[in-house]
């Protein structure tokens, strides 16, 4: 399977581009330089580099999302699950909740969740 992998900095900068798209690259240069500290430069080297990889798209000035944020999260997780924890998720939670309280209503969503995912 290939994952779709992004970057700390590449992920900070479509967090911007899912929150704002469609922007004109313009004003997504003014947000990356605000939020991010980034130069012009940075910020249109990013936007070609992910347009090239097919994550956003530049057209006539105005940046696009071609890959929608919850893919890309999902797939992150299942990479970093699989690379850390040999896809075990149970190891995952066990590390991740590792003398961690939750509380009741958290504890229900996640068997709620498991529920709906479960093979019969």
């Amino acid at each position: 399977m290939e994952y779709l992998k992004l970057c700390d900095s590449d992920y900070q900068f479509m967090l911007i581009v899912w929150e704002c798209a469609p922007i004109n690259s313009g004003e997504l240069v003014k947000k990356c330089n605000n939020i991010l500290g980034w130069k012009k430069s940075t910020t249109y080297t990013t936007i070609r580099k992910l347009s090239d990889k097919g994550y956003i798209q530049n057209e006539n000035a105005v940046v696009s999302v071609l890959i929608e944020k919850d893919r890309v999260q999902t797939n992150e997780s299942e990479y970093f699950v699989e690379r850390k924890f040999s896809g075990s998720l149970p190891q995952f939670l066990t590390a991740f909740l590792n003398g961690k309280k939750i509380s009741d209503k958290e504890a229900d969503n996640i068997i709620e969740m498991i529920n709906k995912h479960r093979q019969l």
